[in-house]
């Protein structure tokens, strides 16, 4: 089955977990996710089938919408509520002076991911390597936040809603917004809304073709040239500057890129699903 859609994982199973539950409910072996959650999140989780799970760089997933609580005064080594927790008593704040430090995070910011993380360090996951006891040093990494707003206050819980870039991590930006605050804190709850174009409604399939990052072009040759493989020449294609670009046949669609005056194929003869 080729396939892709929109999966809502629950909070406190892994993304593996839930993508197997998806597996078995659909009768798939082969398939894939893109954007790992945390255990304890929840929200959209862009799930591909066969050869559907070749199709996630190629698209719509910035940028990213999530909802987060921060539990101001807790301190955990995972910076959320999966680790032990230490709790501080700390003074409330101005609700005037959080909203000015939601907005002094919208630009982009220096930071460094935690150590309780998918990222790779030296190809190992860093949450990996922190969980047999050795010392995680992730490299630091920038980040583009595009809009921080304050959804609710009640002392300790600061409930926010963050529009970032991919690759954003919500865990350090809590605990910098704590840190900007003048204390500490570690997420309680994390849902992630959307990945740029995609959103759960329902569990239902996606057509591929409008959620692709790609340019369209037409064929100008025979559609059997594409359906062999056979090589393209710019003058193939109506749009022949350099780029990365999709293009639609009756049963398939294939992605190909020009560069300087070659056109290489990226992806070919993916088959069709309409939703």
């Amino acid at each position: 089955m080729d396939a892709l859609l929109v999966g809502y994982k629950p909070p406190f199973i892994s993304s593996n977990a839930y993508l197997s539950r998806l597996k078995r409910e659909f009768g798939v072996k082969k398939a894939g996710f893109s954007g790992t959650l945390d255990p304890f999140a929840s929200g959209v989780l862009i799930v591909a089938f066969g050869s559907y799970t070749k199709l996630f760089r190629f698209l719509k997933k910035n940028p990213k919408l999530y909802r987060a609580t921060l539990w101001l005064g807790a301190e955990s080594e995972t910076l959320d509520i999966e680790s032990k927790v230490k709790i501080s008593d700390v003074a409330p704040f101005d609700t005037e002076k959080i909203h000015k430090t939601l907005r002094s995070f919208e630009k982009e910011i220096l930071y460094t991911p935690p150590a309780y993380s998918a990222k790779k360090i030296e190809g190992i996951r860093a949450y990996k390597l922190a969980r047999s006891g050795k010392k995680v040093q992730p490299k630091t990494v920038r980040s583009h936040i595009y809009s921080l707003k304050l959804l609710n206050y009640s002392h300790p819980f600061l409930s926010f809603e963050a529009l970032v870039e991919e690759g954003t991590y919500i865990r350090s930006l809590g605990e910098l917004i704590a840190g900007s605050l003048g204390t500490v804190g570690i997420l309680s709850s994390l849902e992630r809304v959307a990945e740029g174009k995609f959103v759960y409604e329902k569990m239902r399939f996606l057509d591929p073709i409008e959620y692709l990052n790609t340019e369209e072009n037409i064929l100008k040759c025979s559609v059997s040239k594409l359906a062999d493989g056979k090589i393209l020449k710019p003058k193939d294609l109506e749009k022949q500057q350099n780029g990365i670009y999709h293009i639609v046949t009756e049963k398939f669609f294939s992605i190909i890129q020009i560069e300087d005056e070659r056109v290489f194929y990226l992806l070919n003869k993916i088959p069709r699903r309409e939703p």
